[in-house]
């Protein structure tokens, strides 16, 4: 997929930084409602399968997901 730099569309230059940041939300949105269309670089896939792989290896090398989630919120909160 070729790289493409458009421009701001019109008026998004004058917007607050909460409008901005809204209509970015919005067209994130409407990305994420068709997610089969979103491609998946390579390099991603690559990613995935080292990690996947990494598991079967040392399976009890990990965290689970909650472990970790808790810890970050407690970081979060005391930022």
């Amino acid at each position: 997929m070729a790289k493409h730099n458009p421009s701001s569309p019109p008026g998004f230059d004058e917007l607050s930084v909460d409008e901005r940041i809204d209509f970015l939300q919005f067209l994130w949105d409407r990305i994420a409602a068709t997610p089969e269309q979103v491609p998946v670089p390579d390099w991603h896939r690559r990613i995935i399968r080292e990690r996947v792989e990494a598991y079967r290896t040392n399976p009890t090398d990990g965290r689970p997901w909650a472990d970790v989630r808790t810890e970050n919120e407690a970081k979060l909160r005391d930022r």
